[in-house]
């Protein structure tokens, strides 16, 4: 079964522009989890525009679920918040500091020495770990030796053909990219973009799919639809 991690950032996003505490992201993980949710995703960044680290300390107290952590794994704040908290997950991503939203996976041939290193200390704290990558076939593999447990592959671009109505044009470098992490022996995780519309098209083309982060567009959604049925409306796509 593919599990749903809900990436809760728009809320702290909302909270933030008002300042105080409502919405509570806190009751928003604990809320999600009751609602369905097998996981949450936090993605703290260094400006703390959204989610902040003490948020990421208060969640790790009541997270029943899986808790995933995306971030720059280049800023030593964001590595020391990762083996403070240990959370199920950490999810690296190559974000530039002032980066509005992720963009692009991991260059694992160019960065290979650093992700060897970086991820073997994740592990030896206990911590699965997982890389975002673009679906190119000597992007797997490389990462296949860097150590990483799983890969994320970022769906942008599978999103963006999929709402031309290029679906079998979207969906085939991913189903190529997860069939060689497959035969690697690495675990799948997708994300970015992903949506009622095109999700369940996605999981069809990746059978062996363990995860899926998804925030903006459910968050989104939620809001025409409340968050409990959002969050069963996407589950049932990987259902």
């Amino acid at each position: 079964m593919t599990k749903l991690s809900v990436n809760i950032n728009k809320i702290a996003t909302l909270r933030n522009s008002r300042g105080g505490n409502n919405p509570d992201v806190v009751k928003a993980a604990i809320d999600a989890q009751l609602f369905g949710a097998d996981g949450i995703t936090v993605h703290p960044r260094p400006d703390e525009r959204h989610i902040r680290y003490q948020d990421v300390r208060d969640i790790s107290r009541i997270i029943k679920t899986e808790f995933n952590i995306e971030g720059n794994c280049t800023e030593q704040k964001f590595i020391d918040l990762v083996l403070e908290v240990k959370p199920h997950q950490v999810t690296l991503v190559p974000d530039a500091l002032d980066q509005l939203t992720s963009d692009h996976g991991w260059d694992t041939l160019k960065h290979q020495d650093y992700l060897k290193d970086i991820i073997s200390v994740f592990k030896n704290a206990g911590i699965r770990v997982s890389i975002f990558v673009d679906p190119v076939i000597e992007m797997i593999e490389a990462a296949a030796t860097t150590g990483t447990d799983r890969i994320e592959l970022y769906t942008a671009s599978y999103a963006h053909l999929y709402a031309e109505g290029e679906q079998e044009k979207a969906a085939a470098p991913y189903a190529r990219a997860a069939e060689k992490a497959t035969a690697l022996g690495l675990g799948i995780n997708a994300g970015h973009d992903l949506d009622l519309h095109n999700l369940k098209y996605l999981k069809q083309h990746i059978p062996q799919l363990d995860e899926v982060s998804i925030g903006h567009a459910l968050i989104c959604d939620a809001l025409y639809l409340g968050f409990e049925n959002a969050i069963q409306l996407y589950k049932r796509q990987l259902s």
